[in-house]
C-alpha cells in the first residue's frame, strides 16, 4: 500500500513537471533546465514525504491485517485460543470483534466435542463388547480394552495387521474374522471351561475418502444356561413319563375298541378310532422328540469310516462332497454324529437353497500351539439367518418354523459339546449359511 501511494505521487509529479515544461515560456523553461538540481531535490522530498505519510496512515491497518492473518493461521492449525486487538477505524474494529466472537464459539464447540469424545471413549473402553476398527489394508486403527485383552494380552494393537494379530489364535476366531459376514461361534479359554458363544457383526463407512471396517464381537448372554437347561430336561422327563403313561393305555383301548366293534361296520365309529389313533401317534412322536433331547446318552465312541458315513448321509439328503475325506483315524459316536449331520443337511435343504449348492466338507484344522481338530462344514445357498435369529439359533425351544420344536440345533449343540467340540454359524459372503462343527482328534 505504501509503495502504491509513493508510485502514484511520483507519477503525478512527473506529469505536472512535464506539463510545466510543455506550456511554460522559453524563459521559464531555461530557468528549469538551469536549476534542475533544485527540482530534483523537491521531487525527492515529495516522494519521501508521501512515503512517510502513507506509512503513518496505514500502520494501524497493516497491524490489524497482520493480527488477522496470524489468527487465521492459528485457526488453520486447529488453535482457537488466539484473540486479536480491537483497534483502527469502525470497519477494522467490527472485523476484529467478529473474529474474536468466532474464536470463542469455536473454543466452546471444541471443548464440547472433546468432552463428548472423552465420554464416548470411556464408554467404549468400559464395554465388554470387543471393538476393532480397521482400514482398507486390514490394519488396526482403533481397539478398545476388551479387544486388546482378547487378542494381545491387554497390550496396544493399533497399527498391527489383522492377520498378525490373529497369529496363534483359535481356529474358530480366525475363521469367524476371515469371514466377511456376520456369524455366531464359540470360544474356549481353557480346557476345563465351558465354551463361550460370541456374535460377530460387521460395519463399513467412508471417512476422509477411505473405507473403514468396524468389527464388533458380543459375548452372548445365555438365556438358558447349563443349570436352566438341566431343569428343563428334568421337567421334560417328568412330563414325558406322565404323558406316556396316559398315551399307552389310550392306544391300547383304541385297538381293543376296534376289535370289539369290527362287526358293526359303522363309518362314524371308525372315524373316531382313526382320529384318536392319529392324535395319540402324533403325541407319542412329539414326546419322543423332546425326550430325546432330555435323555441324551453319553457318546459311545468308535472309529469312523468316512466312506460309509457319507454314503449313508446321501441316502437321506443329497450334497456335494468337497475335498478329500480325512485319512487320520477319528473316533466319535456314529449314531449321534450322523444325527447331527442329518439335521444340518435337512436345514440346508429347507433353507431355500438349490440342492446342487448344498455342500459338505471334512478337513483338518491344525493351529499352532493347539491340539489337532477336525472341522466339518455344511454350506448352502439359501437365505441365511438374520442377526436376531443368529443370536437365538442355539437356544432350546426357539424355532422360526411353524411346525418346528426348536430342538434341532440345540440337540446338535448338546451332541457336539458332549464330544468336547463346538459349533458355529456364519452367513456366507454371497448368500447362504455355513455351519462349522469342530471336533478334537
Amino acid at each position: 500500500m505504501i509503495a502504491s501511494a509513493t508510485l502514484a505521487c511520483a507519477a503525478g509529479l512527473l506529469l505536472a513537471f512535464m506539463g510545466l515544461l510543455w506550456f511554460a515560456s522559453a524563459e521559464v523553461q531555461q530557468s528549469i533546465v538551469t536549476e534542475s538540481w533544485l527540482y530534483l531535490l523537491l521531487f525527492t522530498l515529495a516522494i519521501l514525504l508521501t512515503a512517510a505519510i502513507s506509512y503513518v496512515g496505514t500502520r494501524s491497518l497493516a497491524s490489524s491485517l497482520m493480527a488477522l492473518e496470524v489468527g487465521l493461521l492459528n485457526f488453520k492449525d486447529n488453535d482457537f485460543s488466539v484473540s486479536i486487538p480491537v483497534t483502527g477505524d469502525k470497519q477494522l474494529q467490527a472485523l476484529a470483534n467478529l473474529f474474536n466472537d468466532s474464536a470463542q464459539t469455536l473454543r466452546k464447540e471444541r471443548q464440547y466435542i472433546y468432552q463428548r469424545e472423552l465420554l464416548l471413549d470411556k464408554v467404549i473402553q468400559s464395554s465388554p463388547n470387543v471393538m476393532l476398527l480397521l482400514d482398507d489394508e486390514q490394519r488396526v486403527i482403533y481397539a478398545n480394552d476388551a479387544a486388546r485383552h482378547l487378542f494381545y494380552g491387554g497390550l496396544r494393537v493399533e497399527g498391527m495387521k489383522l492377520d498378525v494379530l490373529l497369529e496363534g489364535g483359535s481356529a474358530e476366531l480366525i475363521s469367524a474374522l476371515n469371514n466377511p459376514k456376520d456369524g455366531l461361534f464359540s470360544l474356549t479359554d481353557n480346557a476345563d471351561d465351558d465354551a463361550q458363544t460370541w456374535h460377530l457383526s460387521r460395519g463399513q463407512f467412508l471417512l476422509n475418502g477411505q473405507f473403514h471396517h468396524l468389527i464388533l464381537l458380543k459375548q452372548m448372554t445365555r438365556e438358558l444356561n447349563r443349570q436352566e437347561v438341566a431343569v428343563w430336561k428334568k421337567v421334560i422327563r417328568i412330563i414325558s413319563h406322565e404323558l406316556n403313561n396316559s398315551v399307552a393305555p389310550i392306544a391300547s383301548m383304541v385297538n381293543s375298541g376296534r376289535m370289539i366293534t369290527k362287526d358293526l361296520n359303522d363309518p362314524k365309529l371308525q372315524l373316531i378310532f382313526d382320529t384318536i389313533e392319529d392324535r395319540t401317534s402324533h403325541l407319542s412322536q412329539f414326546i419322543f422328540n423332546y425326550a430325546r433331547f432330555a435323555k441324551l446318552p453319553l457318546p459311545s465312541k468308535s472309529k469312523v469310516d468316512w466312506q460309509t458315513l457319507t454314503a449313508q448321509l446321501k441316502q437321506h439328503y443329497q450334497f456335494e462332497l468337497l475335498g478329500e475325506r480325512p485319512t487320520t483315524e477319528v473316533y466319535f459316536d456314529l449314531i449321534q454324529m450322523e444325527q447331527v449331520l442329518l439335521n444340518l443337511l435337512k436345514n440346508a435343504h429347507e433353507s431355500g437353497s438349490e440342492v446342487s449348492k448344498v455342500t459338505l466338507e471334512i478337513k483338518q484344522a491344525n493351529q499352532p500351539n493347539s491340539p489337532q481338530e477336525l472341522c466339518i462344514e455344511v454350506k448352502d445357498a439359501g437365505s441365511g439367518m438374520s442377526a436376531d435369529v443368529l443370536k437365538q439359533a442355539l437356544l432350546p425351544f426357539y424355532s422360526t418354523k411353524q411346525s418346528g420344536t426348536g430342538l434341532g440345533l440345540p440337540l446338535c449343540r448338546e451332541i457336539i459339546e458332549s464330544h468336547d467340540g463346538r459349533i458355529s454359524l456364519h452367513n456366507r459372503d454371497e448368500k447362504g449359511l455355513c455351519v462349522s462343527v469342530w471336533l478334537p482328534q
